[in-house]
């Protein structure tokens, strides 16, 4: 994407009618770029961006393919190319894997995991022709560090991260870039009950008082998370820019020390068996 960093660039955002999505709308908008913005209201998706000659509100629920193809159309129809796809759309059902229904686990997969897969499969066609393109999907700290209480949510980002890391041995040939985005905990709405936090359906007498303890603790973080949106959003104008993006991106300082410590865990996993894990190996005499 060199030959796009001096010029204006076309960004296709999801999920930007509240959070997250609003921020980075703005901070592209802000450097001089445009962007179509995309949510399941797009009077709701202007209203929370602000009105703006560049930008162009579309309508799109991420779990609807026929959607993702028809909002990446509008796309082009004004605009002429994609150049950065942001996958934000997402949402965190929370709870205890037993308390989990079934039916709000797949609900889960369908927003956070197939829905960027969607929304992508709509774009690649456009960055292909192109020969340029960058793909950033937000996932998160829950996306490389499993966590209590997150088991439908870990799931949903892991998945995303296997995704991505394949996903750029395909598109490079193309010049398509990837980077995978791991924020910690921003001050956006994610947490709101109702709004992206879904709580567990099911009711199990062993989980009942760690269940009440911990949404309530979950509730209580909401508005007290340390992370700045607006910073994400500008950090990710300048990752769009670079000539080699990275591959991955962790995003705030609380997972900076969450990693290492994963990355350790992970060497020290290795080599605490290290000699009956490198004893598997066909005696071929």
């Amino acid at each position: 994407m060199s030959e796009q960093n001096t010029t204006q660039q076309v960004w296709l955002v999801t999920g930007a009618g509240r959070g997250m999505g609003v921020h980075l709308a703005q901070a592209a908008l802000a450097a001089g770029h445009a962007v179509v913005a995309t949510g399941r209201d797009p009077q709701r998706v202007q209203d929370a961006i602000g009105a703006h000659e560049n930008l162009l509100p579309v309508a799109l629920d991420v779990t609807d393919p026929a959607a993702a193809e028809t909002a990446v159309a509008a796309a082009v129809e004004r605009f002429g190319r994609i150049d950065v796809l942001v996958n934000n759309a997402g949402n965190f059902y929370a709870g205890f894997f037993e308390e989990i229904s079934p039916q709000q686990f797949r609900a889960q997969m369908e927003t956070n995991f197939f829905g960027p897969l969607n929304v992508t499969r709509a774009v690649l066609p456009v960055m292909r022709r192109q020969r340029s393109g960058h793909v950033i999907t937000i996932t998160s700290a829950a996306g490389i560090i499993g966590q209590e209480f997150c088991s439908a949510y870990a799931a949903s980002k892991f998945a995303l991260e296997g995704w991505m890391e394949s996903l750029q041995f395909d598109v490079a040939p193309y010049g398509v870039d990837t980077t995978i985005v791991e924020p910690g905990f921003f001050r956006t709405e994610l947490l709101v009950e109702g709004a992206s936090s879904i709580w567990p359906e099911l009711s199990i007498e062993d989980y009942a008082e760690r269940t009440t303890s911990t949404i309530a603790a979950w509730k209580a973080m909401n508005g007290q998370q340390g992370g700045d949106p607006a910073k994400l959003g500008a950090a990710l104008v300048t990752i769009a820019a670079m000539d080699t993006p990275p591959l991955r991106f962790v995003a705030g300082a609380d997972v900076v020390t969450g990693v290492e410590q994963k990355a350790n865990l992970l060497l020290e996993q290795v080599d605490a068996h290290r000699e009956l894990s490198s004893a598997m190996a066909i005696d071929e005499n």
